[in-house]
């Protein structure tokens, strides 16, 4: 579903705040796995997300998704294949708008525009449905802005609008490291529902080591813009956050000194 081929990124290039983000990086996903990459501030998790989402220009490498070749292709291009959710609730939401209307929009991400009725009444019920197993009232509250929502209650409603259309990959960057424990556990409940029911190709960045141990069916580390670690299988499930940071020395050479990551 998704491959990644020696794709590179430096920011700054030639200047004294050169970075190198990703470097020669490789990556392949079939349909269906949800990986789980982990690594220290500054690996390139994020800017994973972001060359597969398109946010940046890759420097070298190509990008396909599902055989089309996206490494050229604008974000917006991109955005009828992808689903996103930001680690900022207040991101993937239009806060001014209702939730109904929320939900609609992110119905016809990829589509053209018409001059048809906004919302039909079939939608409506399949919204009041779709919102009604999130177990958050949502669904009697179809008209309320979504300003008006918690942040827990934002991430979810981004999650059901990122997953809506069923989209071909999955991008969750940290979107629960925003919020409280108890709120951030209800979301990946909530994730793990819907990933497993659609089937979806997933690719989820934590700083949580129990998280990214617990799901998936895969995991990564990254380290200084390459993947050095990838296990999956019987392999991922006996892992122990000790496991975790035993490899990271043995094949960084150094200490992983995340303050999140080790709490965690």
């Amino acid at each position: 579903m998704l491959t990644v081929k020696r794709v590179c990124k430096t920011f700054n290039a030639g200047t004294i705040n050169e970075k190198r983000a990703l470097v020669n990086l490789d990556l392949h996903l079939d349909a269906g796995d949800f990986v789980t990459i982990i690594g220290g501030n500054g690996a390139g998790k994020s800017t994973l997300m972001n060359m597969i989402a398109g946010v940046y220009p890759i420097d070298a490498g190509t990008i396909e998704l599902d055989g089309v070749n996206i490494s050229r292709l604008s974000e917006h291009s991109r955005a009828k294949y992808l689903g996103r959710v930001f680690q900022d609730p207040m991101m993937g939401t239009a806060a001014d708008m209702q939730i109904i209307e929320n939900l609609a929009m992110a119905r016809r991400r990829g589509q053209r525009r018409t001059l048809r009725w906004g919302v039909t009444r079939s939608e409506r019920d399949e919204y009041a449905e779709r919102l009604a197993e999130l177990g958050l009232g949502l669904e009697k509250r179809l008209t309320s802005k979504v300003g008006l929502l918690s942040g827990g209650q934002r991430q979810a409603l981004t999650l059901l609008m990122a997953t809506l259309t069923e989209p071909k990959l999955l991008l969750l960057d940290e979107h629960t490291a925003a919020l409280d424990p108890k709120t951030a556990a209800k979301v990946l409940d909530l994730t793990e529902k819907i990933v497993s029911e659609h089937k979806l190709t997933t690719l989820m960045v934590t700083h949580n080591m129990n998280d990214a141990i617990r799901m998936g069916n895969r995991l990564i580390m990254m380290h200084e813009g390459s993947i050095i670690y990838d296990v999956a299988g019987d392999e991922k499930k006996s892992l122990t956050v000790k496991d975790l940071l035993q490899k990271f020395e043995e094949v960084s050479g150094g200490e992983l000194a995340n303050d999140r990551m080790l709490l965690s």
